[in-house]
């Protein structure tokens, strides 16, 4: 069979029927994860294609085993691959001891410009979960990946640097709220509007493509006004502007579903309606509220007597309150887009919900160049390596993911089922196991031979 490159070619990826793709089997446990996942994706490809397509697999070096047989953490023979081959996946790295790229992972994503981290987060039934009802938990997480604080940008208190910077803050921008100046480290935390609006983008299409709910944009804007409150207001205005015959705004639902249930209801009375406080409003606020509610009913033709119901809805919910939310409600939550920190918080605390990180997707994407690196979203583990210990789950999903980015959505499918399977049969690895009742302990190699299996009963 014929190895080819992945393509992209008018903004559509390209995938022949056996794509190169480079991997990274990873530190500490990777070698065992990727041994594992690798059967199960091979064996996945084969039951669903029969043979017609397989992956052309070339190893790529990063992390340990890079550096012990090139001395670079990181070689550009490795980032020319992913670039070259476009879609890729990789095992857990190590990150390197002092100075340098302080994260191999936030290395790779930066220098490809992969802008989405893509976490999807699902239960499956049967994993121990330390939450009530894990199975109200279905989420895509949509984190920007480029900028924030990850950008990394920042100087060490007592350095000739951070001192130029809190002198330029004091003397030239007239800042006063630095309480420490002496002992403090800065950070600078970029936001950019085409940052957040492609990130939106993507969130907004990938809702629409798949027939999701609501989009909810995350944020701290309560707070940080110019940097995530300006991402709420351009992924609003993105949403509005790009896609205005497909979404709603939960604001503007409100104004419609207000008129829709009384057509004779005045604009006063419907601004009074999505604002409590209006009577205490200073005439100006008044005036704006009703040019908004104004706005809104121009919506009618395409949005009133029901119409917005079947729109996909925008909304916007503060990130601590949403933490919060994502526990009590989280079957509110449907697609979530967010910036880097609160991405990283939010989807890490959603995998605890079902199951852990062990079993958890991870996707960094390009979606206008076509670059793609699916990974495991755990660490290293050393202490377990070379045991055949570890569950693989992690890996073995992100490959799914892979699979559906591909268009070979029957793979993934048949990856998920036989996931699902092995674990209502509870023949499951240690971290599982020591949880559940009447389990049967497999190795990592043992757990994959079980998905496996499983293909020849799908």
């Amino acid at each position: 069979m014929l190895e080819e490159k992945i393509k992209i070619e008018n903004g559509k990826l390209v995938v022949p029927n056996c794509p190169i793709v480079p991997f990274i089997e990873g530190d500490g446990t990777g070698p065992d994860i990727w041994a594992a996942s690798v059967r199960v994706f091979d064996a996945a490809v084969e039951h669903v294609y029969g043979g017609t397509k397989k992956i052309a697999w070339k190893e790529v070096l990063a992390g340990e085993k890079a550096f012990n047989a090139t001395g670079s953490w990181l070689p550009d023979e490795t980032l020319d691959a992913f670039r070259e081959y476009l879609v890729g996946i990789k095992g857990p790295l190590t990150t390197p001891i002092g100075g340098g790229i302080r994260s191999l992972n936030v290395a790779l994503r930066q220098i490809l410009d992969l802008y989405v981290c893509l976490r999807p987060v699902k239960y499956f039934a049967g994993v121990p979960s330390p939450v009530k009802h894990p199975e109200k938990v279905d989420m895509v997480i949509f984190r920007e990946n480029t900028e924030d604080i990850y950008a990394g940008i920042e100087w060490q208190c007592g350095s000739p640097e951070v001192k130029k910077v809190i002198d330029f803050l004091q003397n030239e921008m007239g800042v006063n709220k630095i309480r420490f100046p002496e002992t403090s480290s800065i950070g600078i935390k970029p936001v950019s509007k085409e940052g957040s609006t492609r990130l939106t983008r993507a969130a907004i299409k990938y809702a629409l493509d798949n027939k999701k709910k609501s989009v909810t944009f995350v944020h701290k804007g309560n707070i940080m006004k110019y940097t995530e409150g300006s991402f709420k207001s351009w992924s609003y205005e993105l949403g509005v502007t790009e896609y205005r015959n497909f979404v709603i705004t939960e604001r503007e639902s409100w104004v419609i579903d207000n008129k829709d249930k009384n057509a004779n209801l005045s604009v006063e009375d419907n601004a009074k309606m999505i604002e409590p406080g209006f009577y205490m409003m200073t005439e100006k606020q008044k005036q704006e509220i009703t040019a908004e509610v104004e706005m809104y009913l121009k919506l009618m033709p395409t949005h009133g007597n029901g119409q917005w119901k079947n729109k996909l809805m925008l909304k916007d919910s503060i990130a601590d309150i949403t933490l919060q939310q994502v526990l009590t409600r989280a079957n509110e939550f449907d697609v979530v887009a967010t910036l880097n920190l609160n991405g990283d918080y939010l989807s890490d605390a959603l995998a605890a919900q079902v199951g852990g990180i062990g079993i958890a997707p991870g996707a960094n994407i390009n979606y206008e160049t076509g670059h793609a690196i699916f990974e495991a979203t755990h660490g290293t583990a050393p202490k377990y390596a070379g045991l055949d210990k570890v569950n693989p789950g992690s890996v073995i999903l992100s490959g799914a993911l892979m699979f559906e980015y591909f268009g070979w959505q029957g793979v993934a499918d048949a990856i998920y089922k036989s996931l699902a399977k092995s674990i209502e049969n509870k023949k499951v690895t240690y971290d599982f196991e020591r949880q559940m009742d009447g389990a049967t302990l497999l190795k990592c190699s043992e757990f994959a031979d079980d998905l496996i299996a499983n293909f020849k009963t799908l």
